[in-house]
């Protein structure tokens, strides 16, 4: 029987001569780092429902859903009739328009900190602007964030993202020596950090379940962090890019008894298109205020957004995206999240003690033990697991069994997905683990 990889290689043969050529025009052939794996990612040629297919006709189900950003399939009928519909009134008019209104109502009935939203194009953006606001607000410097948490690629808070956390990510990352980690769900551990930065801390910034590790926050933990950034002065900022409008129709934080001061939202609330949200208390967001009446020159958040920020197409696609969550509501997130618990429920089953298998309601991973790690809680579990395995089980389902995950990332269920697939999942994880050392 041939390896995985000759088997990739073999059913790749257009992907791997496109590819060929993106190395020659672009920075690894890719546009995103992760995007890149070995030994050369497919080209998609087309995305439906679940499915992805490639450029030579091989048919994937897809757990990656576009960065875990597409909960109703890929390219859903209600979406792609409203952007149809607004890009023949064009899709990018550099001014106000109305798709953003429908979208910001939605978004300020469901997330209660939204009394105020600017829109940007990315959830880096998103948070880098929350970050500056905290800073604004409090006259401070430092940030907290959590070890392996994962932000975006602005300076802000790109550190302490991968293993090990005390090595610096790349060069050229101006203020990271304002930035200080913590460790998820350890909250004498994050308490300890916290007091040593304590007169100076603007913010702490944290997700509700840690994305690059697919771990959920124990609630304790969260308000115990709430607690210490109110009693010091300091902003909770919530990274809901990830989980906003996955778990239910609105942000996950609620359930978890939090009072947020800033929310980032992106993902989900574009519909597949480009966006990012920030979302705050009045009087926060009112320091980005440039108009009459805002404040000072000397005294403002400048934080703006772009040429492509609240575009037509991006507005549309995701007011066309909540108004489905919320008249499928009863329907999309209980299927969404029975998806999900099979999947985990069957991945530790296929694997039977060799990984721990985190996630919450339709998202999952799998964690390969190794160097006595027996639970993940958090980053630095994670980082201790064997990831050359967990690359290698991804590879492997997308060679031989047409099942994608983007290799090492946790993977998501989507309205499109069925019960079957799930099956056929764990099925083809049960022979991985029956093949693997």
């Amino acid at each position: 029987m041939p390896d995985a990889e000759a088997e990739y290689r073999h059913k790749t043969t257009v992907s791997a001569k496109i590819f060929a050529r993106s190395r020659r025009l672009h920075v690894n052939g890719v546009h995103h780092n992760i995007r890149f794996f070995e030994p050369y990612p497919f080209v998609t040629r087309s995305a439906g429902g679940r499915h992805l297919v490639d450029v030579d006709s091989n048919r994937y189900v897809d757990y990656w859903m576009g960065h875990w950003s597409m909960i109703l399939g890929h390219a859903p009928a209600p979406v792609r009739a409203a952007v149809r519909a607004q890009i023949a009134d064009g899709w990018m008019h550099g001014t106000v328009s109305e798709p953003t209104m429908r979208l910001s109502a939605a978004l300020q009935k469901s997330v209660r900190a939204a009394e105020k939203i600017r829109y940007v194009t990315s959830g880096t953006e998103a948070v880098m602007y929350a970050a500056r606001l905290a800073r604004s607000r409090t006259g401070r410097r430092t940030i907290a964030k959590i070890d392996g948490g994962w932000h975006g690629y602005a300076s802000d808070l790109l550190k302490s993202v991968n293993w090990p956390f005390d090595v610096a990510e790349g060069s050229g990352l101006a203020g990271a020596e304002n930035v200080v980690s913590v460790p998820y769900n350890d909250l004498e551990g994050s308490l300890d950090a916290l007091r040593g930065v304590r007169k100076d801390l603007a913010c702490i910034v944290a997700e509700p379940l840690l994305g690059g590790a697919c771990v959920p926050a124990e609630p304790d933990y969260m308000r115990g962090i709430q607690e210490f950034a109110r009693s010091s002065g300091a902003l909770l900022v919530l990274d809901e890019i990830v989980t906003g409008f996955r778990f239910r129709f609105g942000c996950a934080y609620p359930e978890m008894r939090l009072d947020p001061d800033i929310v980032a939202l992106g993902k989900i609330i574009g519909g597949g298109f480009p966006i990012g949200a920030v979302c705050g208390r009045k009087e926060i967001m009112g320091l980005s205020d440039t108009g009459p009446g805002g404040p000072a020159r000397a005294d403002r958040s400048y934080i703006g957004g772009g040429t492509f920020s609240a575009n037509p197409a991006s507005m549309s696609a995701g007011a066309a995206t909540l108004d489905e969550l919320r008249s499928g509501r009863g329907s999309i997130y209980p299927k969404i999240a029975r998806l999900g618990e099979e999947a985990r429920r069957g991945l530790a089953r296929a694997f039977d003690g060799k990984a721990a298998v985190t996630g919450k309601g339709s998202l999952f991973m799998a964690h390969f033990l190794r160097d006595g790690v027996h639970e993940v809680r958090g980053g630095a579990d994670a980082a201790r697991c064997d990831a050359d395995m967990l690359r290698r089980y991804h590879f492997e389902l997308i060679a031989r069994e047409g099942i994608f995950f983007l290799p090492s990332k946790m993977g998501a269920a989507s309205a499109a997905h069925t019960r079957g697939d799930i099956r056929s999942l764990v099925r083809a994880s049960e022979r991985f683990s029956a093949s693997a050392p």
